[in-house]
């Protein structure tokens, strides 16, 4: 029997990172330019399934719903699971639907070779390196009654997207060029940008969906992809304040984002294991750094993506 969540209500704030496609389809009049050259590509619209259209006789519809459940109140209905007060949903809002950071599609990117982990991933294996490490907690099993759920509402979001197909809106939260960011200008903008109506004057959030927190034991952990410079600056950039989504310009996202990752938050205890074989990413923010960067001996030009600031 599925199980059923306990008291709570979702409200969609934190909007987050991935998916849909583009295909090259047969030659006909749509796909041919003004001089008829049929190699353009179409791309698919935005269009995922509605819950609404979930048939209550298919068996299942439970499944699906009881993801969803899982996808949008994670730390909720998975306690023993999550060691954060985090849920999916806290970066990939709506339900994984918001196209910013959307879910829509992911079931067509695995298997996938993962470069932080050295190994070729399943959905399942992806799903629980965020359980350790986004949420900070442990796997879920893969033969387990909610690992099916999650994995049934993802392939219910993602439905008539193709296997391999190149996604338009996959992983779009990246600044690839980073200007120089000043903590001190990131903590007055945390401020003046009213972040602490939803994430507090400490960091620690007012919700898993009402505004996460950023920063301390009940936020990610430094292993997640959200403690590197260029993902968090690019989440900001494209997601935040909400309803004023691109507004801030690239030196305010990394201002914002070189504060949040200055500030305490759990150790990831596998950095040494990560990206074997390979060079790191040079802009992880891990706890050395964090110390340095408060002391203000961090020298940000250790990170490639950065841009240094012009002397004055």
């Amino acid at each position: 029997m599925i199980k059923r969540a306990r008291n709570c209500i979702s409200f969609i704030v934190f909007v987050v990172l991935l998916t849909a496609c583009t295909v090259d389809n047969e030659p006909n009049e749509e796909t041919k330019d003004d001089k008829g050259a049929t190699d353009k590509p179409v791309e698919l619209a935005y269009n995922p399934p509605s819950m609404d259209d979930l048939d209550p006789d298919d068996p299942m519809t439970p499944y699906i719903k009881y993801g969803e459940e899982i996808f949008n109140e994670t730390n909720v209905v998975l306690p023993d699971n999550v060691g954060n007060e985090l849920s999916c949903q806290s970066c990939h809002a709506d339900g994984g639907l918001s196209q910013s950071s959307s879910m829509v599609g992911v079931t067509s990117q695995f298997p996938q070779y993962r470069p932080r982990e050295g190994v070729v991933f399943t959905l399942e294996d992806r799903i629980n390196g965020c359980m350790v490490r986004s949420m900070n907690g442990e796997m879920i099993a893969h033969d387990s009654e909610e690992m099916r759920a999650l994995m049934s509402y993802l392939t219910y979001i993602s439905k008539g997207i193709e296997q391999g197909a190149e996604i338009p809106w996959r992983m779009l939260n990246t600044m690839n060029e980073i200007p120089e960011p000043s903590v001190d200008r990131g903590e007055e903008l945390y401020a003046e940008k009213n972040c602490l109506a939803c994430h507090a004057t400490d960091g620690a959030g007012t919700g898993a969906n009402t505004g996460p927190a950023l920063w301390g034991d009940n936020s990610f952990n430094d292993g997640a992809g959200m403690s590197r410079m260029t993902k968090m600056a690019g989440y900001i950039k494209n997601n935040m304040p909400i309803g004023a989504e691109y507004e801030l310009t690239d030196q305010e996202a990394s201002d914002l984002a070189a504060f949040i990752l200055s500030r305490e938050r759990p150790e990831w205890e596998g950095h040494e294991t990560d990206f074997p074989g390979i060079k790191k990413p040079t802009d992880i923010i891990d706890k050395e750094r964090r110390e340095a960067i408060r002391a203000g001996t961090f020298d940000w030009t250790e990170i490639e993506n950065v841009i240094p600031a012009e002397n004055e």
